[in-house]
């Protein structure tokens, strides 16, 4: 990869990432855009096996949630059931 792409794609990066933090979800859309248009346009073979896997890694983050989810569910639960006071023991340890 040529050495303005380079600067490119991770100038992208960071400026998608601060804009992002700053609330300005667009702008950092749109800038994260054109630094994957620039890696694309650079690994086209590559970009091709990634959206080939998409399906599979939207199931496997689908699991991760679902799993997270149940693990929150039986904090709630559990901590309906004993009260509070199992986790202002846990804060104070």
């Amino acid at each position: 990869m040529q050495d303005w792409k380079r600067v490119l794609v991770a100038g992208a990066a960071g400026a998608s990432v601060i804009l992002l933090l700053k609330g300005k979800t667009a702008a950092g859309v749109v800038v994260a855009g054109v630094g994957l248009a620039t890696l694309a346009s650079e690994y086209p073979e590559k970009i091709a096996e990634v959206r080939d896997q998409l399906p599979e890694y939207a199931e496997r983050g689908t699991k991760y949630l679902e799993m997270i989810s149940r693990t929150v569910d039986r904090i709630a639960e559990t901590s309906r059931r004993r009260g509070s006071r199992w986790y202002e023991a846990l804060l104070e340890g």
